[in-house]
């Protein structure tokens, strides 16, 4: 049986092809809530909210294939996330009081010595702020108008959110010993 017989099954009520929707989606989603929220349990939380959402509005969705079944459940998990973040107050917007961060670039062969787990171990240490916006901009693709717009921030807030994000990201991976070397102003 194909995603589309199950995702008509499941408006259906059917919780055999509810679970099977669940097990295909809970892992990567998992992974887009760690990524908002370091608690693992809050992580966990989230994820069933937002399935309760997906499950809740299934009738709304029209399948037109699985990346648009993915793109749309992730849409979900992301607004979750931000809920969460905005109730709990976690949201915080940093402060800076120095310029953009240097537009450098990375060895790829350095960072090829990382693992994905490394390099996602390296976005949970941010701060919420800033961690909130580099996974809104560099991993959802949203522009720093959209950001403000979904984190009731300035624009220009934004985009220091995300210069900040990666100047840490960047002190954090030459401690790992991966080296930059400065881009010429373009």
């Amino acid at each position: 049986m194909n995603i589309s017989e199950q995702l008509n099954d499941a408006r259906s009520g059917s919780t055999a092809a509810q679970k099977y929707l669940f097990d295909l989606l809970a892992d990567p989603m998992m992974a887009v809530c760690c990524r908002y929220v370091k608690n693992r349990a809050d992580a966990e939380e989230l994820l069933l909210d937002g399935f309760y959402k997906f499950f809740s509005h299934l009738a709304e969705f029209r399948y037109q294939g699985e990346a648009a079944l993915f793109a749309w459940i992730k849409i979900i998990m992301v607004r979750e996330c931000l809920m969460f973040l905005r109730r709990r107050h976690a949201f915080s917007v940093l402060v800076r009081t120095d310029g953009d961060a240097e537009d450098v670039s990375c060895d790829s062969d350095a960072l090829s010595t990382l693992s994905a787990a490394e390099i996602f171990d390296l976005i949970v240490q941010l701060p919420v702020g800033y961690r909130t916006v580099f996974n809104l901009h560099v991993m959802e693709g949203m522009e720093h108008k959209e950001i403000a717009q979904a984190l009731g921030i300035a624009e220009g807030t934004s985009r220091s959110q995300l210069s900040k994000a990666k100047q840490l990201l960047q002190k954090m991976l030459l401690q790992k010993g991966v080296q930059y070397v400065k881009r010429k102003n373009r």
